[in-house]
């Protein structure tokens, strides 16, 4: 589990930095990471952290996730994306729900994963199948779980798919249809603006206060044997791009996103995996241009409305098609 929010590739690690002027501290660090510069960055990012910058926060958890700058220390991460966290970093929410699962926190987990799956992020989805499958703290519900995973994997993440195979091994075939019925609605409610998912039911009976909707029922059957979880340290690795969730026509004004450009193609859907609940509602493309992919993003109505979706994620930069 230790790599599920790791970046993708080398120097494309998430971190945040807010559109204003260049000596903006956590601008700064992130200038400083970006030259491979950690202990910089980290000297950067502290002060701002204890003055209360959820994004400095954030991004000193994600220092103390990988050792940069500083020493690798889970519960240091976890305390920083907690602070984050509570101030409503969307970011540091599913990434702290990732933290509290990897030090064994689980049912604290389920409300702050239960979050990022309503942003559609895809490692969030995963390990709330995982955790709903194998009756994992939360009460288990196999329709839920497969309905979770499915739109995990079609954002193309490895671990996913191959969770995926093993449920179809097991689930009987009307429970795999009701868990993609199930995937469809949520996908739909997802494109109609992120509507709250019913809370996960955690293992003592107590459900999260997520939202107000009653939870799916669980499914009772024969237990299986339990999907496998990631060698800790492994980063997951994504399969061919599956078919992208579709945005609407009338957004379309041949603008895009520029999110990065990769001599190894796999390296652009590995970040798409990782940050593409970023852009709800967008779909990714791979465009080759000599040696290089490019990973782009849209479509937008115009340059503004590409900009304004770059936000907080660097490097971002509008294209005109």
């Amino acid at each position: 589990m230790k790599s599920l929010w790791m970046a993708a590739s080398a120097g494309a690690l998430l971190l945040v930095a807010p559109a204003c002027a260049q000596e903006d501290p956590v601008r700064a660090g992130v200038d400083a990471y970006e030259r491979g510069d950690y202990r910089t960055a980290v000297e950067k990012w502290r002060p701002a952290a204890e003055h209360g910058s959820a994004d400095a926060q954030f991004n000193m958890g994600q220092a103390y996730k990988l050792g940069r700058g500083v020493p690798t220390d889970m519960k240091q991460a976890e305390a920083w994306y907690r602070r984050a966290a509570l101030q409503g970093h969307e970011q540091a929410e599913g990434y702290y729900g990732l933290a509290l699962f990897e030090n064994g926190k689980r049912a604290e987990a389920v409300q702050w994963l239960q979050r990022a799956v309503a942003r559609g992020d895809a490692r969030a989805q995963y390990i709330l199948g995982i955790m709903l499958f194998n009756g994992d703290a939360v009460q288990k519900d196999w329709v839920r779980a497969y309905a979770l995973m499915v739109r995990a994997s079609s954002s193309g993440l490895d671990a996913a798919i191959k969770a995926r195979g093993q449920m179809d091994q097991y689930m009987p075939l009307d429970d795999r249809q009701k868990g993609l019925a199930l995937a469809r609605k949520y996908e739909e409610e997802f494109n109609r603006g992120g509507r709250p998912l019913p809370p996960v039911e955690v293992a003592d009976g107590t459900a999260p206060s997520v939202t107000t909707r009653p939870p799916a029922p669980s499914v009772s059957r024969p237990a299986p044997p339990p999907v496998k979880r990631p060698t800790p340290g492994a980063a997951p690795a994504t399969a061919a791009s599956a078919p992208p969730r579709p945005a609407p026509a009338a957004q379309d004004g041949g603008w895009r996103v520029q999110l990065g450009a990769f001599g190894d193609p796999g390296n652009a859907r590995k970040l798409w995996g990782q940050i593409g609940g970023r852009f709800p509602g967008r779909q990714p493309y791979f465009v080759k241009t000599g040696a290089l992919t490019k990973l782009l993003v849209g479509p937008y109505a115009s340059r503004a409305a590409a900009s304004a979706a770059c936000g907080a994620v660097k490097p971002c930069v509008p294209v005109a098609r």
